[in-house]
């Protein structure tokens, strides 16, 4: 099975600008490529920060641009989403019975669970005792699967200190309830942290990667501010094994030259001849 996991499209109302640059650009291109080349994708995953000021004009602009992609969608929202501007817009995402957006589903390959660490006015993640309620049922609802989770906030430390003080706040409280569930969570999926990262928490691999529109300098200062670049956006390609999970980040926006290594355009370098 193949999944397409990408976040942070920061979109804003259509004909407005997020640091200079129409977040519209780069989605597009995306878009585009995903459906030319990976069409058959089981899910594609977007984790959060879908707009950049939860407007209701920026989830329609968003969902306009959405509706052309062809692999079925599920969405997250993050720190800079409305949660109650998201379920007008994005009827179709289930959430769950407390209106939080988060849902389970099961694949032939495992459990995903999308989770939702959106808190209104805050831009720390947030996973309340109800939340914590809902992921402990599901968790035990599958007893002999393979479990996928998705979420917008890192539930640790990443050790860029701008991003670690807007991290998950109860991360003592998400860590037990995850614990025993260790062995079986073959992959966690974050977004928020604009960057790509990979690594294992507490024995369980997780993920992210550059963010759609903007990035955050891989900086290990403490900046009272944020700082922001224009690296290239990406997506990741997502293979599902028997034996195996792999990942492929996808800079799709790359414009560099492509040729074929076997007859390069240049020929640069020593032809080695045999020993006499």
């Amino acid at each position: 099975m193949k999944i397409i996991h990408f976040t942070d499209t920061h979109f804003i109302p259509a004909g407005k600008t997020l640091y200079g640059r129409d977040p519209a650009v780069a989605l597009e291109r995306c878009i585009a490529d995903i459906n030319h080349h990976h069409a058959d994708a089981a899910r594609c995953v977007i984790t959060g920060d879908l707009t950049h000021w939860g407007e209701p004009e920026a989830f329609d602009n968003l969902k306009q641009h959405l509706s052309a992609l062809k692999p079925p969608l599920r969405l997250l929202v993050g720190n800079h989403d409305s949660r109650e501007a998201f379920r007008k817009w994005f009827p179709g995402q289930v959430c769950d019975e407390n209106g939080f957006v988060q849902s389970v589903e099961d694949l032939p390959v495992g459990r995903f669970i999308y989770l939702d660490t959106h808190e209104p006015g805050r831009h720390e993640g947030w996973y309340c005792e109800r939340r914590l309620r809902w992921l402990d049922a599901q968790l035990r609802g599958a007893p002999a699967k393979d479990i996928y989770l998705f979420m917008h906030h890192p539930p640790f430390d990443i050790g860029i200190p701008g991003l670690d003080r807007i991290s998950l706040v109860q991360k003592a409280a998400f860590t037990e309830l995850v614990a025993p569930y260790k062995q079986q969570i073959r992959h966690l999926f974050l977004g928020h942290i604009h960057r790509p990262l990979a690594g294992n928490w507490r024995g369980i691999p997780v993920s992210s990667l550059r963010a759609m529109h903007h990035q955050l300098q891989l900086d290990f200062v403490d900046h009272p501010t944020l700082q922001g670049n224009f690296e290239p956006p990406a997506y990741c390609v997502v293979l599902f094994r028997d034996d195996s999970l792999i990942i492929h980040t996808h800079d799709f926006m790359d414009e560099s030259p492509k040729f074929d290594m076997a007859r390069p355009p240049v020929q640069d370098w020593a032809v080695m001849k045999p020993h006499s």
